[in-house]
C-alpha cells in the first residue's frame, strides 16, 4: 500500500472552559487518507469533526499524537495542505481573478505559467466572464467557487473542507457537489470533507468516518462501493445509495441522543 498522504494518529485535542475546566474534544483518533482517497467526516454537532480538520491543517495543537503528511510530521500549516471553510474567506479588495492568483504569488512559476493556471481554473469552475467581478458581486454558490479554486490552484496534496456547501441553497448546493467532484476527478487531490448531510457524505466518498459524541472517537468506517462518475440524481433513489444512508444515520442518531444526553447533564450541574 502507497505511504499514506495524510496519517492521523492518536490524536487528542483538550481545551479549558472559562471555569478552566478542560474539555476533551477529540480523544485518542487515528485515521489514514490515501492518496487520491475522498473522505468524508460525519457526526452529531460539537463531537470535534471541525476540531480535527483544523489539526490536520496545522491550525489547532494537538495535546498528543502525531500528524504526517506522505509520511512526515508536520505541526503548522503548509502549501501540501489546502482549506476551504463555510465562510468564504475571501479577500473582497481583491477580483476573481487575483483572489484565485493569491496563492502562487511566492510561486516559482512564471508569469505566463501562473495565469495559464488560474485561466484552467476560472474555465474548470464556470466563471469565463466574472474574471474581474469583486466577492459583492457574485452569488454565494460562485463565491465558493472562487474559495475552492484558490485552494486548489497551487495543487496542494490534501484539501480540507469544513462544510463549505453548508450556508448555500439545495439546488446550489447539489451543483457545488458535482462540481467539486469533476475538479477533484481532474486533480485528484486526496480530500477530508467535514458535512451534517449524509446524503452529500455518500454521494462524494469513497469512505465515511462516523464520529462519535464528545469526545470525538471514530465510531465506524463505511467504505462507499458506488460507481464513479456520481450522478445524484442517478444514485438518490438506488438500493445501494438508500441502503447506505439507512446505516449511516442510524450510527448518527445514535451519537446524537447521547450527545443529547451529556447536554442535559450538563445543565443539570
Amino acid at each position: 500500500m502507497d505511504t499514506p498522504s495524510l496519517e492521523l494518529k492518536n490524536i487528542w485535542i483538550r481545551f479549558q472552559t472559562d471555569r478552566q475546566q478542560a474539555i476533551t474534544a477529540v480523544e485518542d483518533v487515528s485515521l489514514q487518507i490515501q492518496p487520491a482517497e475522498f473522505v468524508s467526516l460525519i457526526g452529531p454537532s460539537g463531537c470535534g469533526k471541525s476540531t480535527l480538520l483544523r489539526a490536520a491543517a496545522g491550525l489547532e495543537t494537538p495535546a498528543s499524537g502525531q500528524i504526517r503528511v506522505d509520511g512526515n510530521v508536520v505541526d503548522s500549516p503548509g502549501a501540501d495542505r489546502g482549506m476551504v471553510f463555510q465562510a468564504y474567506t475571501l479577500f473582497p479588495w481583491l477580483t476573481v481573478r487575483e483572489n484565485i492568483l493569491f496563492p502562487l504569488a511566492k510561486s516559482t512559476k512564471s508569469v505566463q505559467e501562473k495565469e495559464e493556471r488560474v485561466d484552467q481554473y476560472i474555465q474548470w469552475i464556470g466563471l469565463n466572464g466574472f474574471e474581474t467581478a469583486f466577492p459583492n458581486q457574485l452569488s454565494g454558490g460562485m463565491r465558493q467557487r472562487v474559495a475552492i479554486s484558490r485552494a486548489l490552484v497551487y495543487q496542494p496534496r490534501i484539501l480540507l473542507m469544513d462544510e463549505p456547501f453548508g450556508a448555500l441553497d439545495a439546488q446550489t448546493r447539489l451543483l457545488m457537489q458535482e462540481l467539486l467532484l469533476d475538479v477533484w476527478d481532474r486533480q485528484k487531490s486526496s480530500v477530508l470533507f467535514v458535512t451534517h448531510d449524509v446524503d452529500e457524505a455518500i454521494l462524494l466518498s469513497d469512505r465515511v468516518l462516523v464520529m462519535t459524541a464528545r469526545p470525538g472517537k471514530i465510531k465506524e468506517s463505511i467504505q462507499i462501493d458506488l460507481p464513479r462518475p456520481r450522478n445524484v440524481m442517478q444514485l438518490e433513489n438506488s438500493r445501494e445509495f438508500l441502503a447506505y444512508r439507512t446505516q449511516i444515520l442510524e450510527y448518527v442518531r445514535e451519537e446524537a441522543r447521547k450527545s443529547f444526553a451529556l447536554q442535559a447533564d450538563l445543565v443539570q450541574l
